[in-house]
């Protein structure tokens, strides 16, 4: 058995033994002033900060491995959830609304995604669908088409840009003269309930449908508190000017750099031939005093 050992405490002598002395050879303390010392513990003691910062990294590895897995395993669900919610935006702007399965509805109305420029080339037949936002460029613009049931072709312009608080968002379908407003949808990340939130509603919404968008090469679609012109000019949100000045602006950065491609695929509208009127000649009075011998 390994001897004990016992420390002055007045001197700091150390003695070894299975008691301690009676008497301390240095200071002649008493053995009352000796204390034994404690051997140490063998393994980690768990009340040093070693213990308590090798515990905290190890937890914080295995929770992130875990976090990891996670969101490995749902990301596939959660992409899909994506793809979902963006599709079914896209059909709102062709008031298609509230569809029972609106993935077989994009797929049967939507017929091709291209990718355009500002110049109106088209850059890829397909693929506007997987362009993410940021990276939106004019020379990267997608662009969503549709046939609907009646035989009609709509173009599906998506847009972002900032209101009030965050972000906002939408699509706006034209009709195939490529310049009338079929339908249109918005929504945003944070706008103020019952104020800029309206850019969401139905109310807001059906205002836009037979709008025009470009006029004289620019856009012309507005925003404004009271309109002059219906043809072009949107109602605002009463109490939502910030939200509603964010909405005008994303149309107008958003909406012209499709106005190349648009204006090349617009139907060519022919001229109406009109048949001039026949020309009657004036009565002679040679032929007037025909007409009377003959009477």
């Amino acid at each position: 058995m390994a001897a004990k050992k016992y420390v002055c405490k007045v001197c700091g002598y150390v003695h070894e033994g299975n008691d301690a002395p009676g008497v301390c050879p240095l200071c002649k303390a008493g053995a009352s002033e000796f204390e034994a010392v404690k051997a140490p513990k063998k393994g980690l003691d768990t009340n040093s900060d070693i213990y308590a910062i090798l515990y905290s990294v190890v937890v914080v590895v295995i929770v992130a491995f875990l976090l990891a897995g996670v969101s490995s395993a749902l990301k596939p669900k959660q992409d899909a959830n994506v793809e979902l919610d963006k599709k079914k935006q896209i059909l709102a702007s062709l008031n298609e609304r509230n569809l029972p399965d609106a993935a077989a509805t994009y797929d049967a109305l939507i017929v091709a995604d291209p990718i355009v420029d500002a110049q109106g080339n088209t850059v890829a037949e397909n693929g506007g669908f997987k362009v993410a936002n940021d990276a939106v460029s004019e020379s990267n613009l997608p662009l969503y088409i549709a046939k609907l049931a009646d035989g009609s072709k709509k173009y599906i312009i998506p847009m972002t840009g900032n209101g009030l608080w965050g972000g906002i968002w939408g699509y706006l379908a034209l009709n195939d003269d490529c310049n009338t407003i079929y339908g249109v949808y918005f929504s945003h990340a944070s706008e103020t309930p019952g104020l800029g939130a309206e850019i969401a509603s139905d109310k807001f919404q059906s205002r836009f449908p037979g709008r025009e968008v470009y006029r004289d090469g620019n856009v012309a679609l507005t925003i404004v508190k009271k309109v002059t012109d219906e043809t072009v000019e949107v109602n605002a949100i009463s109490g939502a000017t910030i939200t509603c000045n964010g909405v005008n602006d994303m149309l107008q950065r958003k909406l012209a750099p499709y106005k190349a491609y648009l204006s090349a695929n617009a139907p060519v509208v022919e001229p109406v031939a009109v048949e001039p009127a026949a020309i009657v000649e004036p009565a002679t009075a040679e032929a007037e005093a025909q007409e009377k011998v003959e009477e």
